[in-house]
């Protein structure tokens, strides 16, 4: 693996409470929410290098397909980190887990055919940077595969994720923000979203404030451009 010389401060992304709940919370959500479906289609057909942002307690490692040579799996969150170390020992793949920010990647340039966000953008301090920095590891032509958290459609919904994110939404889960704009942002950020669909989690039951997701792939372009650009739903 290739890392780039970047100084990591020491727990940068600290949440302990928050990511022992959330180490339970989201393998209950494997197969009780769908979780686990999500993951495997996020991550099919993925082959080559890829980094994993954000790798939270490593439940995507065992989706990835036998294509894949090697995974570098970054997470900020030193007790999520710790499992995610364990759960790479039980893929089927390399997976080497790395502390690092998505502001910060400690790794080269276009040294990756593929990037995954998954839950994560929604945390992130500096979504721009992040993306920036997911673009730059990125080989031209290399692709995004992102599951997000986007802004619910209904307006009261959507009004009720603005307040939650406005007051204690993010001081409880780890910094997320429900109705942040992942698809505008990515394009934003240079890449062509080539297709994607929205999701609701749980598929079935009540709709929450967290409900309201995206899975999709983009892909890095040759060339930035930050001018309009359509984007193609699979719905």
């Amino acid at each position: 693996m290739r890392l780039r010389n970047t100084k990591i401060p020491k727990d940068a992304v600290h949440h302990p409470v928050f990511a022992r709940f959330y180490a339970r919370m989201s393998v209950a959500a494997e197969s009780a929410a769908g979780m686990a479906a999500v993951r495997a289609e996020l991550l099919s057909g993925l082959s080559g290098r890829v980094i994993e942002i954000g790798a939270g307690n490593g439940l995507n490692f065992a989706h990835y397909p036998p294509a894949v040579s090697e995974v570098v799996a970054i997470e900020p969150e030193r007790t999520l980190r710790q499992l995610a170390v364990r759960s790479a020992l039980r893929a089927g793949i390399p997976v080497d887990v790395v502390p690092g920010t998505a502001e910060a990647l400690p790794v080269k340039s276009e040294a990756f055919d593929g990037a995954v966000a998954s839950l994560v953008l929604c945390t992130v301090r500096n979504v721009q940077q992040s993306l920036a920095e997911i673009r730059r590891v990125l080989r031209p032509g290399g692709e995004l595969r992102f599951f997000e958290h986007v802004r619910a459609d209904g307006r009261a919904m959507a009004a009720t994720q603005r307040a939650l994110d406005r007051t204690f939404w993010p001081l409880v889960s780890g910094g997320c923000h429900t109705s942040r704009d992942a698809l505008a942002a990515i394009e934003a950020a240079g890449f062509v979203v080539e297709t994607y669909r929205k999701v609701n989690m749980p598929e079935g039951g009540i709709r929450l404030p967290t409900s309201s997701c995206v899975l999709g792939v983009a892909r890095r372009s040759a060339v930035v451009d930050r001018g309009p650009r359509g984007l193609r739903s699979r719905f």
